[in-house]
């Protein structure tokens, strides 16, 4: 029986950042991974997805991701470069590997997934949030008659030609998604709060760094006026051009459903054929339910190491894992601390 030091479940960003810094440290790991394909949850997201920030800013530790054609890299690019990455540092993964539960077994994780039973020292959870849509309850929404998908779930909008489109949720993908649709079909946007748009020349980088510095508590140049959140949705072309069509106006949320479509807080019922769900994702740990450390859908962490069950950690589902470990640019500096606590732990296990 093969013991690992380290398993990491999940081989997208997350997965491959953890990896590379456990290259470094020569450490024997593997990584478990449900996908035929290099990409995470990339591969399940809209055709014409494009990055909010250059490549320079969309690199995950070690390699700058290759130069896109235009500022903002596609979907497509970014894929590509994960997978150039994966080659690069010849990460031992292994494809269609679905775990399907962990226990602990004398100390030991045993890993059962599809295809065989592992066993590792330590654990890293790098699933993300991508593979559980998280759809909102509203009155009677069982009774409408027409169709409803999440952002997961949208590719394109080609059948949507002069449909009645509903864009519930605000945020980037909820823009970007406005911005494709609107041009086929009717629509209308619903967002909890008013959007918050960045200026033209402001982009990704910014954000990230803004929201770093009021994370470590220092001053950060207000001069441009802007508020700065990681939900503020930058202005990329499609983005741009949807402002200039007159389409980026949200409304509040509607009070209730009905069989035809939905009744707005004046009472005015609107017909919609198709509801398109952008309200973000719950984080996917369903395969560590055996541990019975799940509590509202989180595990007690101490920045990325479970509290209770401290050979495990969680990389990658936002901020109770790490500051912006969700996002491309900050989940580099999670993945480094996390290698350095388990190479810690190994290291005082082998004393």
């Amino acid at each position: 029986m093969k013991i690992y030091d380290t398993l990491i479940i999940g081989g997208g960003q997350a997965g491959v950042s953890v990896a590379y810094f456990l290259r470094r440290r020569k450490l024997d790991y593997v990584i478990l991974d449900d996908q035929d394909q290099a990409g995470g949850s990339w591969l399940q997201t809209w055709d014409s997805l494009r990055l909010f920030s250059p490549t320079q800013f969309s690199s995950l530790s070690g390699w700058m991701m290759p130069k896109s054609q235009e500022e903002y890299p596609t979907k497509t690019e970014f894929i590509r470069y994960l997978q150039a990455y994966e080659k690069r540092y010849n990460f031992p993964v292994r494809r269609n590997t679905k775990v399907i539960s962990v226990t602990k077994e004398r100390g030991i994780f045993k890993v059962e997934t599809n295809q065989a039973i592992w066993y590792s020292k330590t654990l890293v959870s790098a699933t993300g949030t991508a593979g559980q849509p998280f759809v909102p309850n509203y009155p009677n929404q069982e009774l409408f008659q027409g169709n409803q998908l999440h952002s997961l779930d949208y590719r394109n909008a080609d059948e949507l030609i002069h449909k009645k489109v509903l864009i519930v949720g605000g945020g980037n993908s909820g823009a970007q998604i406005l911005a494709e649709v609107s041009k086929v079909a009717h629509t209308e946007w619903v967002t909890l709060d008013a959007p918050q748009f960045l200026p033209d020349d402001i982009d990704g980088r910014y954000l990230f760094n803004a929201a770093t510095q009021k994370f470590l508590d220092k001053p950060v140049n207000t001069s441009s006026g802007v508020k700065t959140s990681l939900r503020n949705i930058v202005m990329v072309n499609s983005v741009k051009d949807a402002r200039d069509r007159n389409v980026l106006h949200a409304k509040r949320p509607f009070i209730s459903f009905y069989e035809k479509g939905v009744i707005w807080r004046d009472n005015i019922q609107e017909e919609f054929d198709l509801v398109i769900w952008c309200t973000g994702f719950k984080a996917n740990l369903e395969h560590l339910q055996s541990l019975g450390i799940i509590k509202n859908n989180r595990i007690e962490t101490n920045y990325t190491r479970s509290v209770q069950e401290p050979n495990l950690w969680l990389v990658g589902y936002g901020s109770w894992t790490g500051f912006a470990s969700a996002t491309i640019y900050g989940v580099g500096k999670t993945a480094r601390q996390t290698v350095k606590e388990i190479s810690e732990v190994l290291n005082m296990g082998s004393d």
